[in-house]
C-alpha cells in the first residue's frame, strides 16, 4: 500500500517535471523587428485631384509620415488601408522602403526582395514572414483619416 502511494508521489512529480521542462524549452515565435514608433494622425480627400490616384479601386498613392513613408490603397469605393512603407523584415536598413509594383496591388522591397499583397499587407515572397505595418483608417464619404 505505502509503495503505491510513493509510487503515485514519485509519477507525479516526475510528470510535473517533464511538463515544465516542456514548457520552459519552448521558444517564442519570432517577432517582427520593431519598426519605430512615429505619430501618425492625418486626413485628406481621396476623391480631389491632389490624390488623383485614389478616386479608384485598386488606386494607390504615397504620402510621407510614419517611420518611412506611407502607401494608401484603395481597397473598395467606401474603404481603404494604410501601411508603413519600411519593410518589417528588417526596417532599420538603409533603403528598404517598399515600393507599388506595376500590378497596383502588390508592393516589394527592392532590398531584401519581399513581396507583399496591398489589400491587408500579407507577405506572399521573399524571406519576410511578417506583414505590412498597418495604419488605422476611417473614411466619412469625403475626407480619409489616417492614424495609428
Amino acid at each position: 500500500m505505502i509503495n503505491q502511494i510513493l509510487q503515485k508521489k514519485v509519477s507525479t512529480w516526475l510528470m510535473l517535471a517533464v511538463i515544465l521542462m516542456v514548457a520552459f524549452s519552448c521558444k517564442k515565435e519570432d517577432q517582427a523587428p520593431e519598426i519605430p514608433y512615429v505619430y501618425v494622425n492625418f486626413s485628406l480627400n481621396p476623391n480631389g485631384t491632389q490624390f488623383i490616384n485614389l478616386n479608384v479601386v485598386n488606386g494607390w498613392e504615397t504620402v510621407t509620415g510614419g517611420y518611412n513613408g506611407i502607401v494608401i490603397f484603395r481597397k473598395a469605393v467606401n474603404e481603404f488601408a494604410a501601411f508603413e512603407r519600411a519593410c518589417p523584415y528588417d526596417p532599420r536598413i538603409t533603403g528598404a522602403q517598399v515600393r507599388v509594383e506595376q500590378s497596383g496591388i502588390t508592393c516589394a522591397c527592392p532590398v531584401c526582395g519581399s513581396k507583399f499583397i496591398l489589400l491587408d499587407g500579407t507577405p506572399f515572397e521573399g524571406p519576410s514572414h511578417y506583414p505590412l505595418k498597418q495604419y488605422t483608417t476611417i473614411y466619412d464619404g469625403s475626407v480619409l483619416y489616417v492614424s495609428n
